[in-house]
């Protein structure tokens, strides 16, 4: 069935046809976009004709970093009430432990905790056993790098002094003899978890099916957004629900998969891994050609990989997963693999590491006569050094940022080991793209705590204002709480243009998807407003009517 869309305001992400008041598409593709005077009717005359009286409508969003694994485990989590009193929170733990017993809940896992509410030294286990000190109690901090844990927790995992921490990102906090304070660095106790619940003779509810899977492509389904990269597949149980909701007809959205790697060591082993996926669950809707790497941690953690000392701690830079030398070899190895490699760095160190591997892997492969077709992606890249600004458009390197972090969202907590200057040079992009760099936009949820945040206009919202609308700065230290410098904020054009085909190019669809362009597939989405006709800080609230898919509407009507 072909059908026409007439007397709309269409944004195509079409460099060549940035604007069109009327679009002809059916199930296989779009047969034209453009003003409705140049359009041949005749061709169509069976098709179905739609006036959306100057109604907006725009590409399908994609999301080029998310995590529907992460959010599905999540559900089963307690949420805390947001405080910055320890003690209110301790309260609130103390009467839930009360209220559902051991027996029943033998596992308590809270989220979130603002990170700020404890110095760079962090809780200890101590404070945690005085709410509760009969069972394994976890509570996540609002970053989602950090945790704390009570003494029974450590217990069970059987996490003491002796103890080696997994990796050089995921540690245990210790005190001066070595003890297990109770404060975790990015999920370490997961390396334990087996033996706590084998102990408990209990494990979560954090089966990843199709059935608990369907909710977050759902939310991606009303979100208008049609195409997804998710940040790491947390297990083979994941891929292959997702593939099981293909084959039904039930996938709605276009999926590409990561898988992760922790160093040069285990990388030929998940390079199988990800082979094997390739072989038993790719399809139409969906591939998986990625490698995933975190190379340090985040600023509000203390463990990112930094240029300059912390603050507080003459000699500490922070953390890195491996210097440059090391992930040379890992893009060598995607390289001739054929594979990209999308890397977690969040601190300006991390960052030159990353720019250093590329550009000397570059010259490696030149000087060996292998074509460089591995596409580097940074995510997060939080803090870049002015001297770096113009590497990524000279490397050819993607950066993905994720769009609703631009505000207040992180609060201040980087303070504790950056300085003020330092962070106030935090989540600045318009350089990077001013010198030529592609820029794809994303929202990095990982729970359903924040789920909602990962609705297109919120982040677009936030990166254009710099103001949080839920977690807004300090609004007598920060003028209209706006995140210092307001140079920074993004212009919508290139909001909406990393939101779709600056996406698109991140996950090789650009032929398929990302523009209203004649011959690729008819996704797109119909607001209730014009972005560009309305106050940035209402951007947010714009609710997305009807969403299209492969031509066919599935959500809304037409």
């Amino acid at each position: 069935m072909t059908t026409i869309i007439k007397n709309a305001n269409i944004y195509t992400s079409d460099g060549a046809c940035p604007k069109a008041d009327c679009i002809i598409f059916d199930e296989s593709q779009i047969h034209f976009t453009g003003h409705i005077k140049d359009a041949d009717m005749q061709r169509f005359p069976d098709a179905q004709i739609y006036d959306l009286g100057g109604k907006c409508l725009l590409p399908g969003f994609i999301d080029s970093h998310v995590h529907p694994g992460w959010v599905t485990k999540s559900l089963w989590h307690i949420r805390l009430p947001w405080t910055e009193d320890p003690q209110e929170l301790l309260a609130f733990i103390r009467t839930y432990g009360q209220d559902h017993p051991k027996s029943e809940y033998p596992f308590l896992y809270f989220e979130y905790y603002p990170t700020s509410m404890f110095d760079e030294k962090g809780p200890t286990k101590e404070l945690l056993d005085s709410a509760i000190s009969d069972r394994p109690v976890l509570c996540q901090d609002f970053g989602e790098h950090l945790c704390w844990v009570n003494s029974k927790m450590l217990e069970l995992l059987g996490v003491d002094k002796d103890t080696p921490d997994p990796g050089p990102l995921e540690t245990f906090i210790r005190d001066e003899d070595g003890n297990p304070t109770g404060w975790v660095r990015e999920m370490a106790w997961i390396k334990f978890a087996d033996h706590m619940f084998r102990a408990l003779n209990w494990y979560p509810p954090e089966e990843l099916t199709a059935d608990s899977l369907s909710g977050f492509f759902d939310f991606l389904r009303d979100s208008g957004i049609t195409a997804m990269a998710d940040g790491f597949i947390e297990n083979e149980d994941q891929i292959k629900a997702i593939y099981e909701m293909d084959r039904a007809g039930k996938l709605q959205v276009y999926y590409d998969g990561m898988v992760r790697f922790w160093n040069y060591s285990d990388l030929p082993e998940k390079i199988a891994t990800l082979r094997e996926y390739q072989k038993l669950y790719t399809s139409k809707h969906i591939k998986v050609n990625t490698m995933k790497l975190f190379l340090d941690g985040t600023n509000e953690s203390g463990n990112s990989a930094s240029l300059h000392e912390h603050i507080h701690d003459a000699g500490n830079f922070g953390e890195i997963m491996m210097e440059t030398d090391e992930l040379v070899q890992c893009f060598l190895l995607c390289n001739r693999e054929g594979l990209d490699l999308h890397i977690h760095m969040v601190g300006d160190r991390a960052f030159r590491v990353g720019c250093d591997a590329v550009e000397e892997a570059q010259k490696i492969a030149a000087q060996k006569g292998e074509p460089w077709v591995c596409q580097p992606v940074f995510a997060h890249c939080e803090v870049v050094d002015p001297a770096d600004m113009d590497r990524p458009a000279r490397l050819g390197i993607y950066i993905n940022w994720s769009c609703h972090w631009s505000g207040g969202y992180f609060g201040e907590e980087a303070m504790n080991y950056y300085s003020d200057e330092k962070w106030r040079r935090m989540y600045q992009f318009n350089p990077i793209a001013d010198s030529g760099a592609l820029l794809a936009f994303s929202s990095d949820v990982v729970t359903g705590y924040e789920l909602h945040r990962a609705y297109p206009f919120f982040g677009i919202q936030v990166a254009a204002t710099r103001v949080d609308p839920e977690f807004p700065l300090n609004p007598n230290k920060y003028p209209s709480s706006i995140r210092p410098p307001e140079s920074a904020k993004l212009s919508l054009p290139l909001l909406l243009k990393g939101y779709t085909i600056g996406s698109a190019i991140q996950c090789h669809w650009q032929d398929k998807m990302g523009s209203l362009t004649p011959g690729k597939l008819a996704n797109m989405v119909i607001a209730d407003q014009n972005p560009f006709d309305i106050p940035a800080e209402r951007i947010g609230d714009i609710k997305i009517k009807t969403v299209i898919f492969e031509g066919k509407v599935i959500k809304g009507s037409l």
